[in-house]
């Protein structure tokens, strides 16, 4: 019987075949989401840190919630890239390359490692602080030592840009699958540091962060392998939410209804497809609407439906 390639082979294979897109996501529901139209999905600290504890992204995430995050998403999306944002490994280098290794068993497809110390912050914020290169290299390398076939992601947060040529092509020639420069301001020097080295680069996107929008066929043009759309599901839920709840204030707490709404069926039927992916279950039916009640019902077997 044939071995299935593994999570970090298939992230490889599709990089080397085109510019994947890496969709940032804060939940295992915004996931699910974004699983609808993306097979690339961005594990963002950014996004954990405020969906899971309510707090800024500069240091709180501890990498056991990390993990447990990890496979959650992975037990019902089996298929989809997942890259994950592992800040600075969490530690010393023992502790970074123990991470990644739980990482991958949990069903990571990659991971993102950075060279900051800490405190360390969102990349695209203000006053960061760098590892001596040689500290940082002692890390990714026993990261890379760590790993069966893990794709990894080397970052650095330098500004000066003889600084991020210097970390770039050190990064690449240790074995890093891929290198991240953060915060570039133009496309010229992404085809700058692509010229330097052998391996792709990646860039992060966020609105109203230091990277200008770029259109993914002006950075695949640059040599760029991977985009990383880190907020966009954390930004567009913040503005749903603020929204609705406006408009069910100005409504005097009554509920308008629109067409294409999103409504119980709809939102029960999305999660029924999560429990259909975990294996193994019970056979479970999609949520339908009696027409004479309106209620919703959902049949399936009297199994518990955790495996």
């Amino acid at each position: 019987m044939n071995t299935p390639p593994s999570h970090g082979t298939r992230l490889r294979e599709a990089v080397a075949t085109a510019t994947q897109p890496m969709i940032g996501v804060y939940d295992v529901f915004s996931a699910t989401v974004a699983a609808r139209q993306y097979r690339g999905l961005f594990l963002s600290g950014y996004g954990f840190a405020a969906s899971y504890l309510g707090l800024p992204d500069i240091g709180f995430i501890a990498w056991t919630d990390m993990l447990a995050y990890v496979g959650r998403i992975r037990s019902v999306l089996p298929e989809h890239h997942l890259l994950v944002d592992i800040d600075d490994g969490y530690g010393d280098p023992d502790i970074a390359a123990h991470v990644v290794a739980r990482m991958e068993q949990a069903g990571a497809s990659g991971v993102v490692l950075e060279d900051q110390q800490r405190p360390r912050r969102c990349g695209h914020y203000d006053g960061k602080q760098l590892l001596p290169l040689e500290e940082y290299l002692k890390k990714l390398r026993a990261c890379l030592e760590a790993r069966d076939d893990l794709f990894i992601v080397a970052r650095t947060d330098a500004k000066d840009p003889e600084e991020v040529e210097r970390r770039v092509t050190a990064f690449a020639r240790a074995g890093a699958d891929a290198v991240l420069a953060e915060a570039l301001p133009s496309l010229d020097r992404f085809r700058h540091l692509r010229s330097l080295i052998d391996v792709p680069l990646v860039c992060n996107q966020l609105a109203g962060g230091k990277t200008p929008p770029w259109s993914q066929a002006e950075l695949s043009g640059v040599g760029v392998g991977l985009i990383i759309y880190s907020t966009p599901c954390l930004f567009a839920a913040q503005d749903a939410i603020q929204d609705a709840l406006a408009e069910l204030k100005e409504n005097g707490g009554k509920i308008q209804q629109r067409p294409g709404d999103t409504t119980l069926p709809e939102n029960t039927s999305l999660l029924v497809e999560n429990w259909k992916r975990r294996v193994p279950l019970p056979p479970v039916e999609t949520p339908t609407r009696s027409t004479a009640t309106g209620c919703v019902s959902l049949a399936c077997s009297p199994a518990s439906p955790h495996p």
